[in-house]
């Protein structure tokens, strides 16, 4: 049975449509539209299996489409893939009030999204997240970017879409180590903020890796429902909101440092809340035992639980571009204990680098 989420964002709300066959459902989609005309943006992974099917729901309420036909992979976040974009746009002489489906993970969320803020200053676009990842995570928040050589994400516009639309059914073509690394995503809500999905997710992660549809359609909802409480308190990330990072500031320098798409975003994200979860032992917050249980639930979710061996002054290189720096010092995202997570800078260097190096081999 499908179900519905609300963003709760004053004039900006959207709703998040959770189910199968939602992606096909024209009453759904249609509404949100200013005028007969789409642009999908996708790319040549997911247009052979999802682009004629969104096509057809379009085309038969009026609404004339192009598609825009991306390369797939972390490593075409770039201006010249967005430009792409542009030039698609731009060409067919697209108005301010076309609407930008993205239809795909979260690359080309991401990348639809920052085109569509940027595009004539702005134009509706809708996310049709088709990976776990971005299901539970990248497609709801209104978080926009490109990756730039030296950091992830560094580019980019808080930008909310119209409507998501997460159809469950796409997680059927999604290969097995994409799956997981969704899951990444998906503990982390329960580690920051809700420690009885925690629970939930120790008892049903091997249900979630069968894919079995009511498993995975309850962990979507609590996910999103998540998310959308913290974007709904916190839209442009002055507080709360940046607590949704936990494992990001190491999982992007992972990133980073190896060259983007050797490790697919939620394995680095993995590997770095474990960085996160050992610095946070180191401070007397979490017992070694609560590190352990936070260590089986990703290695039973088939995740990586060490980051690559960059050494720890690259990783101290590369974590100081990131975004949660701030007056020059270095703010991450650590346990107070499984459901409740703080920003803190109180970590000096050697403590880092210290639990860095315990964690990367």
């Amino acid at each position: 049975m499908n179900q519905t989420l609300n963003v709760a964002l004053g004039e900006r709300s959207y709703p998040i449509h959770i189910g199968c066959g939602v992606l096909t459902d024209a009453e759904l989609v249609l509404p949100h539209l200013k005028q007969k005309n789409a642009v999908v943006v996708t790319n040549m992974t997911v247009a052979p299996l999802y682009l004629d099917a969104l096509r057809s729901t379009l085309e038969k309420g009026g609404v004339s489409v192009l598609p825009v036909i991306l390369p797939d992979g972390e490593r075409y976040k770039t201006w010249e893939t967005l430009n792409l974009i542009f030039d698609a746009l731009l060409g067919a002489h697209c108005e301010r009030n076309t609407t930008l489906i993205a239809l795909g993970g979260g690359v080309i969320g991401d990348m639809g999204g920052f085109a569509a803020a940027c595009y004539q200053r702005g134009m509706p676009f809708i996310q049709v997240p088709t990976t776990l990842l971005s299901l539970v995570d990248s497609s709801v928040g209104g978080k926009t970017a490109i990756n730039h050589p030296l950091g992830k994400n560094m580019i980019g516009a808080f930008y909310q879409p119209k409507l998501v639309l997460a159809d469950l059914s796409t997680l059927d073509t999604l290969p097995d180590r994409e799956l997981q690394a969704g899951l990444a995503e998906v503990i982390k809500y329960g580690l920051i903020r809700d420690p009885d999905f925690f629970i939930w997710l120790e008892s049903n992660i091997d249900k979630l890796l069968a894919r079995d549809k009511t498993a995975l359609a309850y962990a979507v909802h609590r996910s999103c429902s998540n998310k959308a409480e913290v974007v709904a308190a916190d839209e442009r990330e002055s507080g709360e909101r940046a607590l949704l990072n936990l494992g990001h500031t190491f999982g992007h320098a992972i990133e980073t440092g190896m060259g983007y798409g050797v490790w697919l975003h939620g394995e680095a994200v993995a590997a770095g809340t474990l960085i996160a979860a050992e610095l946070s032992f180191r401070l007397g917050w979490l017992s070694a035992e609560t590190v352990q249980r936070i260590e089986k639930l990703f290695i039973q979710a088939g995740l990586p639980v060490q980051g690559p061996a960059l050494g720890a002054a690259r990783y101290l290189e590369l974590m100081s571009h990131d975004k949660k720096v701030q007056d020059g010092k270095l703010r991450l995202v650590l346990l107070k204990e499984i459901g409740k997570a703080v920003m803190s800078d109180e970590a000096g260097k050697e403590l880092i680098r210290a639990a860095i190096e315990a964690r990367c081999t």
